[in-house]
């Protein structure tokens, strides 16, 4: 039983730790969430039918258990549309006249938040950096 309790508690672990690094809107989130779980209790099932000899269900369940586990890893990028110039400028705040010196640092500091290191999103820093990019003529 020592064994049994060691890997439930090794799922337990990394459910929680998955569960920490949710940092997306709403209904993506739960489905995350979600996923987590149900992927724990099916790898726990599948070790639990191993441990007692049931090897067709214990491979089955911990299958099903992995492939729920990545499925709901995987993440949507977010689309890249065309911004306009005046869509640039208000996501960087910056006027008509800015320098490349004055959008640089506008950039940073718009980044500085934006980046999903610091809270932001990946949709809110692709449109950061294409802001950035389209004021300074970059493609």
């Amino acid at each position: 039983m020592g064994l049994i309790g060691l890997a439930l508690a090794a799922i337990a672990v990394w459910a929680l730790v998955r569960l920490g690094r949710q940092t997306e809107r709403r209904g993506r989130g739960h489905w995350r969430v979600t996923a987590t779980l149900l992927g724990s209790v099916m790898l726990a099932g599948g070790a639990l039918a191993a441990f007692r000899g049931a090897w067709l269900l214990a491979v089955g369940l911990a299958g099903a258990g992995l492939y729920v586990a990545w499925a709901s890893r995987a993440r949507i990028l977010p689309r890249t549309e065309p911004i306009t110039e005046a869509e640039a400028r208000a996501v960087l705040g910056v006027g008509p006249r800015a320098t490349e010196a004055e959008i640089r640092a506008a950039w940073k500091r718009a980044m500085a938040r934006a980046h999903p290191d610091q809270g932001g999103t990946e949709g809110l820093a692709t449109r950061v950096n294409a802001a950035r990019d389209r004021l300074l003529g970059r493609r």
